[in-house]
């Protein structure tokens, strides 16, 4: 199948290379993340909760953002509590329809924020009116807030409607999504390296030991004080912002070819009349959605249609109970996968058995295949079910996630590039 000219090898790598600065910003800035994880550790460790919202496609890190506290990855780490307070649609829109859209997440923060909680809001350009007002909240209740934003902040970094503010400068939406995914999982680690830590904060109880050591060898070799661990919190900041970078290039190096070919056959797909079915598992299930709101929502250029498998909760729900969790995305697929439909599953380790069988049901059903995997493929690369896959070479779950965000983005971005040259083709 031909590939549009569009998407030479160039275009390609001009994609990636818009990445670099925002991430870099992070690298720069890396005192300031150290600082903000200190800071929601202590909460923490006073038994405070993590309260996140967002607007827009930051939506779905609200979620993740959860995900990753409530269901640590790390071996050993307790479960903290952390709420999405964009997970609840039916609450959402009564709120808004009694309080007005802006109020949708100070409303809740009034009525459940303590003065230990800690309020997250996320925004791609610091200008989302609903996240200004559910900081605000916070704030006047006492808690401690912290802003991740992209752009230059907006209005939100310029009030300092948060104690802590990480803006990376990322010019458009999918770009401060990808810096905030890095920021959030780098959070995520600093905050149980400092409940590790208590000589770091103030009134922290004595920890348990566990996996997240791994991470941050050199802190867990006994001892050190406060300025120690930030010191150390700080240079493997940089180091992760590294890492990313450098899987993102090693990805471009291997897949470009294919992210091209790839792009190329969804464009076709989509100007037939096809549609996106998109699922994964926690935190993939997070980007499953971000995907799908990509293209169903673009921040610019051409909606095209997308389905979540992973958003009706009665669905999932009742096909895990009935049947079995297995078969929650391949009876999915079933009921609403035409053939020429585009089916894209994400799992971090490659081998997760429902979207496996998602994957072989829309193969299946003559439809476009496309995986999403870390650790080399996994069970993906054998699978024989899968059109293009698209592999993260780390057993690392946070960085398989950062750079699959990137993947997806791309191609997003070369399918919305492909498709106007191939209109044009037909018209003439």
């Amino acid at each position: 199948m031909a590939v549009p000219t569009a998407l030479a090898a160039g275009m390609v790598d001009a994609c990636f290379a818009r990445r670099v600065a925002p991430l870099e910003r992070l690298g720069e800035h890396a005192d300031l993340v150290a600082l903000a994880a200190r800071d929601v550790a202590a909460r923490l460790a006073r038994g405070g909760r993590l309260l996140l919202f967002a607007g827009g496609g930051a939506t779905t890190d609200a979620a993740h953002v959860a995900v990753e506290f409530v269901h640590p990855v790390g071996v050993g780490k307790p479960s903290l509590p952390a709420l999405s307070l964009t997970a609840d649609v039916a609450s959402l829109l009564a709120t808004a329809s009694s309080h007005g859209l802006d109020q949708v997440f100070a409303h809740q923060v009034r009525l459940i924020g303590g003065p230990d909680d800690v309020a997250v809001g996320l925004s791609a350009d610091g200008r989302s009116p609903a996240v200004a007002a559910g900081l605000r909240a916070a704030r006047d209740a006492g808690l401690l807030t912290v802003a991740l934003l992209g752009g230059d902040g907006g209005a939100i970094a310029r009030d300092r409607l948060a104690e802590h503010c990480l803006v990376n400068g990322a010019p458009d939406a999918h770009l401060a999504k990808e810096a905030h995914v890095t920021t959030y999982h780098v959070l995520w680690e600093l905050v149980h390296v400092f409940l590790d830590h208590p000589e770091a904060m103030t009134d922290a109880p004595p920890p348990a030991a566990g996996g997240v050591e791994q991470l941050y060898p050199f802190l867990y070799g006994g001892g050190g004080g406060s300025q120690q661990v930030l010191t150390e919190a700080v240079v493997s900041t940089r180091v992760k912002v590294a890492d990313v970078l450098a899987l993102r290039h090693e990805v471009l190096q291997e897949q470009r070819t294919q992210l091209a070919t790839c792009a190329g056959r969804m464009a076709e797909a989509f100007d037939q009349g096809a549609t996106l079915l998109a699922f994964g598992n926690g935190g993939s299930s997070t980007d499953a959605q971000e995907l799908t709101a990509s293209f169903l929502a673009p921040p610019s250029g051409r909606p095209l249609p997308a389905l979540c498998l992973t958003n009706d909760v009665a669905i999932v729900t009742a096909l895990s109970n009935d049947i079995g969790f297995d078969v929650v995305f391949a009876r999915q697929v079933e009921a609403f996968g035409r053939p020429g439909d585009i089916a894209v599953g994400l799992s971090t380790s490659g081998g997760s058995p429902n979207v496996l069988a998602g994957l072989r049901t829309a193969k299946e059903r003559g439809m476009t295949t496309i995986g999403l995997a870390g650790y080399g493929g996994g069970q993906m690369a054998t699978l024989g079910a899968i059109d293009h896959l698209f592999t993260v070479p780390s057993s690392s779950v946070h960085r398989v996630q950062e750079v699959q965000t990137t993947i997806y983005h791309v191609l997003w971005e070369l399918v919305q590039q492909a498709l106007p040259s191939r209109a044009a083709a037909t018209a003439t």
